[in-house]
C-alpha cells in the first residue's frame, strides 16, 4: 500500500521553520511528568540476522543513567547508543498520527513502537531546541528554570538534547512498512537524543523540566528542514555547523556542506582569474601499479592494486572527492591506446585501490571474451607500470531501506559487489551472497569472502555467502533464490550474460511482483551492436550549406560502434561524460526527444525510456533526435 502524506509543516503539526526565529519557541517553564520508561536487550530482529534492540521493555522502578544510558539498556553501536545518543526521547502524540496514516499497521503503532527509552506526551519535535537542558527528577525535586537546583536535587539528573534521531531500516522492518522511514524524518516525528551531563535516577512519574535554553531559533523540527529538506541553504548549513551542542552525525553534514561550499567557490575564484585549480581538474590522472598478483590456482582472475601519483588532497579537493564508495566503477586507458571500465573491488581511497580483471586464454579465440583490455592487463601490465586512470564514478546505489540485501553474482562479476557486501556486514546489515563459480580453484579473493561469514572472534558465525561450485555439479538457482526472498529484500545481480538474461527473465515475471527498484542489475559485458542509425543532435549545430545556415548535428552509428563513441569523437569526452561503458551506472545518458529506441542496460526505469536512453548501449532505430 502507497501512502501520499503531506509533508508540509502544517501535517507535522507545527508552524514553518522560518516563522518568529529570533524568539524562544516555547516558555522556559517547560515540563511534564515522564509517561514511561524502557529499556531494551539486543536480540534478532524477526525473519532477520540481524539484531537490535529497538523491541524495549517498561522499567519496573526507579533505573540508573550512566554517560551511555539507561543501566541495562543495550545497543548496537553502529547507529545508535553512545554518549551523544544516551537516551532517545519521543513524543507520544505522534501515535494516533502514524495508526491514521497507516491503518494495517495501526497495531504496532504503540507507545515504544519507535525505540524509544523515554515516552513524553508535551515535549516534541517542535518545542524541543538543540542544547537544551533538563533536569529529571520526582515532581517537585527538580531543578528550577534558569539552572538553579532546588535544595532537594543537587544530583538529579541532568539531560542535553544532542541531536535528532536518524532513522534506520529496522524501522521500516519493525513496523513491515517499506521505506517509511525517510517519511519519519520528512514529517519530524523521529524522536531526539540526550546526552547524559550528571548521572541520576529516572522513573515513570518523574518530571522533566527545562532549566536552560541555549539556541531557542534551533528546534529538533527546524534542524531536520536543513539536514534534509532545505538541503542547499548555505547559510543555515554555516550557522548549524557552529553550534558545539550539535551531535557529531548531524554537524558533520553540515561541516561537509560548508566545506563543499568553499572548495567550490574557491575554484570558481581561481578559473575567473584564469588559471589555478583548473590543473587539478584534469580528466585523466598517472596511477602507478604497486602490486599484481593472481587472486585463483588457475591464473584467469588477477587483481591490481593502483596508486595515484600525485594523491588528491582532502583540503584541496573536499573529502568526498577523495573518499571511496562502495561498487564504483573506474576507466583505464591503457598504454596500448585500449579505453576499458572496471568496477571497483575495494580500496583505501580514490587514491588507492584494487581492481579484479578476468581473462581467459584458452577461450578467447573461439569466443572473444576479451576486447583487448584484461589481455594487456594480465599479459603485458607489470608492477611500476604508470596508467592513466579517469574520473571514479558512483556504481552500485545504496538501497539503506530494505531490510534485507541479495547478491547473486557469477565469476568476475564478485568485483561490483564485495566491497559493499563488506560494509553491509561491517554495518550490521542483513545479507545474503550467492556466488556461482567454475570450480573451487576459481575462487578470487578467497580470504575476503571467507570473512563474510566470520564472527568478530574469527568464527565462523553466519552463512552469508554461499559458493556453488559448477565442477561439482552445483547449480545457483535463481528463480529458488528469488521465490524465497525474505520481506522487503533489495536483489542485487553481476555475471555473465546468460546468467543476466535468466536474472532479468524471472523477476520480470509479474507473479513475483519484484519492482523495478527492488532489483539492480550490474553487467560486466554489454551487446552494443546492431543496425545503423543516424542521431541527430538537435542542441549542437554546425554550418553547413553554401548559405551558411546553421544546422544541427548529425552523427551516423555503424553496426559495431556505439552512440556514445560516436558523440564524444565529435564533441569530445567532457561534453558527454561515460563510466561503466555497459548501462549499469546512467552517467553517459541523454535525452531522447524523438524517434525509436532499442533500450539497453539497466540504469534506467521503464518510465525514463521515454525521454532518456543510455548512449553506450542503446541504439536508435533509423534516424532519432537527442540532446546531450
Amino acid at each position: 500500500m502507497s501512502h501520499n502524506i503531506d509533508p508540509t509543516p502544517a501535517a507535522r503539526g507545527g508552524v514553518t521553520p522560518h516563522e518568529d526565529e529570533n524568539s524562544s519557541a516555547v516558555t522556559p517553564e517547560l515540563s511534564e511528568i515522564i509517561g514511561e520508561v524502557r529499556f531494551g536487550k539486543m536480540k534478532l530482529m524477526p525473519g532477520l540476522r540481524v539484531e537490535s534492540a529497538i523491541d524495549k521493555q517498561l522499567v519496573d522502578g526507579h533505573v540508573q543513567v550512566g554517560p551511555e544510558g539507561i543501566e541495562g539498556d543495550e545497543h548496537d553501536y553502529t547507529f545508535h547508543g553512545g554518549p551523544e545518543k544516551a537516551i532517545h526521547a519521543y513524543y507520544s502524540g505522534h501515535y494516533p498520527l502514524w495508526q491514521a496514516e497507516y491503518p494495517l499497521a495501526a497495531n504496532r503503532f504503540i507507545p515504544g513502537g519507535f525505540g524509544e527509552n523515554l515516552v513524553l506526551s508535551t515535549l516534541s519535535e517542535r518545542n524541543v531546541c538543540i542544547g537544551d537542558i533538563y533536569s529529571v527528577g520526582p515532581p517537585g525535586t527538580s531543578s528550577t528554570p534558569g539552572g538553579i537546583p532546588s535544595e532537594h536535587s543537587p544530583t538529579s539528573l541532568l539531560l542535553q538534547v544532542s541531536l535528532p534521531r536518524q532513522p534506520c531500516f529496522k524501522l521500516n522492518h519493525r513496523f513491515q512498512l517499506k521505506n517509511f522511514a525517510p517519511t519519519t524524518y520528512k514529517l519530524s516525528r523521529t524522536g531526539w537524543y540526550f546526552r547524559v551531563l550528571r548521572i541520576g535516577l529516572v522513573d515513570k512519574g518523574y518530571e522533566i523540566r527545562l532549566i536552560e535554553r541555549k539556541h531557542p531559533r534551533w528546534t529538533i523540527e527546524r534542524i531536520q528542514e536543513y539536514l534534509h529538506r532545505q538541503v542547499g541553504d548555505i547559510a543555515m548549513n554555516e550557522e548549524l555547523s557552529k553550534i558545539p551542542e550539535l551531535g557529531t552525525e548531524s554537524r558533520g553534514v553540515f561541516l561537509r556542506r560548508v566545506e563543499k561550499q568553499r572548495i567550490k567557490e574557491r575554484k570558481e575564484r581561481a578559473k575567473a582569474a584564469g588559471g589555478g585549480d583548473e590543473k587539478k581538474d584534469e580528466k585523466w590522472r598517472d596511477y602507478k601499479i604497486v602490486e599484481k598478483k593472481s587472486e585463483t590456482e588457475t591464473g584467469r582472475i588477477m587483481s591490481f592494486v593502483l596508486e595515484a601519483v600525485n594523491p588528491l588532497k582532502a583540503e584541496e579537493v573536499g573529502q568526498e572527492a577523495v573518499d571511496l564508495d562502495e561498487g564504483a566503477h573506474v576507466k583505464l586507458k591503457l598504454p596500448n591506446g585500449l579505453v576499458r571500465a572496471y568496477s571497483i573491488a575495494g580500496g583505501t581511497d580514490k587514491n588507492r585501490f584494487q581492481l579484479g580483471v578476468a581473462y581467459d586464454k584458452e577461450a578467447e579465440e573461439g569466443a572473444k571474451k576479451s576486447r583487448g583490455g584484461s589481455r594487456y592487463l594480465h599479459l603485458q601490465a607489470k608492477v611500476g607500470d604508470v596508467i592513466k586512470v579517469g574520473a571514479v564514478t558512483a556504481g552500485v546505489p545504496i538501497v539503506s531501506a530494505a531490510s534485507n540485501h541479495v547478491f547473486v553474482v557469477g565469476g568476475i562479476g564478485i568485483t561490483a559487489f564485495l566491497a559493499l557486501a563488506e560494509a553491509y556486514k561491517k554495518i550490521n546489515y542483513n545479507f545474503s551472497l550467492h556466488y556461482a563459480v567454475r570450480s573451487e580453484k576459481d575462487v578470487p579473493f578467497r580470504e575476503r569472502l571467507m570473512k563474510l561469514n566470520q564472527g568478530c572472534d574469527g568464527e565462523e558465525t553466519a552463512k552469508n555467502m554461499i559458493i556453488y561450485d559448477k565442477s561439482k555439479g552445483q547449480r545457483l538457482d535463481i528463480a529458488k533464490i528469488v521465490d524465497t526472498l525474505p520481506w522487503n529484500s533489495q536483489l542485487y545481480f553481476c555475471g555473465p550474460k546468460r546468467m543476466m538474461d535468466a536474472a532479468l527473465s524471472i523477476t520480470s515475471e509479474p507473479k513475483r511482483q519484484i519492482g523495478q527498484k527492488d532489483v539492480h542489475f550490474e553487467a560486466f559485458e554489454a551487446e552494443v551492436g546492431g543496425d545503423p542509425f543516424e542521431a541527430v543532435v538537435t542542441n549542437r549545430v554546425e554550418n553547413k550549406g553554401e548559405d551558411g545556415k546553421e544546422v544541427p548535428v548529425v552523427v551516423s552509428v555503424g553496426e559495431e560502434e556505439t552512440l556514445l563513441e560516436k558523440l564524444q569523437e565529435r564533441f569530445g569526452e567532457e561534453e558527454v561524460a561515460s563510466s561503466c561503458c555497459v548501462g549499469n551506472c546512467g552517467t553517459c545518458v541523454v535525452r531522447l526527444v524523438s524517434g525509436q529506441v532499442d533500450h539497453r542496460g539497466s540504469a534506467l526505469t521503464k518510465e525514463e525510456t521515454s525521454s532518456q536512453m543510455l548512449s553506450c548501449v542503446s541504439r536508435g532505430i533509423g534516424r532519432i533526435a537527442i540532446e546531450i
